[in-house]
């Protein structure tokens, strides 16, 4: 089977299909299946998120979809971080892309992470592993996750579950983008906290 037939499988009505047939194990089948996609970026994260929404309900369906995508990506980070040294990674750090994509995570910390998960088509496996291989710090990118995928998710979810609504009522659309806005000034206030903590556990350690 390649990729392209792989990928046609995935339609919405067959995931939805799939989440019945397994509807007794409860929410594990959709919080498995965001959770594959920072694996395999071949598997369609916008098709997982509107099938939960559809088949579980805007809220539970939205909740199911984020602790999946978040656990997904975190694992993704961790294990990079702990084998990052292999001969693999070592061969993906050394292209001149990955390095400047690196470069630009650790120069920025939270904002282009979590705007990178903001967006529904992002590769989550490539800026799992990116971050992964980068020094920003687990807590920023920890912080960048929860966030963006909470917007990037909970935008698709709201689309799926009620697509009239968001061309009809407008107010739903400006509420979404003003709940990005404060997501980001928030992560960016916390991010600084971890920044301005940091320094302070740097310079003590020097004294």
């Amino acid at each position: 089977m390649d990729i392209e037939t792989i990928k046609q499988w995935f339609t919405l009505e067959n995931v939805l299909l799939v989440l019945e047939q397994y509807r007794s194990f409860g929410m594990l089948p959709g919080i498995v299946a965001t959770l594959l996609e920072s694996f395999f970026p071949i598997l369609p994260m916008f098709v997982f998120v509107m099938a939960n929404a559809a088949a579980f309900g805007l809220w539970k369906g939205f909740l199911i979809s984020w602790i999946g995508a978040c656990l997904g990506s975190i694992l993704v980070f961790w294990l990079t971080r702990k084998i990052g040294q292999k001969r693999f990674f070592r061969f993906v750090s050394r292209h001149r892309k990955v390095r400047q994509f690196m470069y630009w995570i650790e120069r920025h910390g939270f904002g282009p992470v979590f705007l990178l998960y903001c967006f529904p088509f992002t590769p989550s496996a490539v800026v799992n592993i990116v971050a992964g291989l980068s020094r920003i710090s687990r807590q920023q990118f920890v912080l960048a996750v929860l966030l963006g995928k909470m917007v990037m998710i909970f935008t698709i979810s709201f689309i799926g579950y009620d697509i009239v609504a968001l061309v009809k009522q407008p107010l739903r659309t400006i509420a979404i983008a003003v709940v990005i806005i404060l997501l980001w000034y928030t992560g960016k206030r916390v991010e600084a906290r971890f920044s301005l903590t940091e320094k302070q556990s740097n310079e003590g350690g020097a004294e």
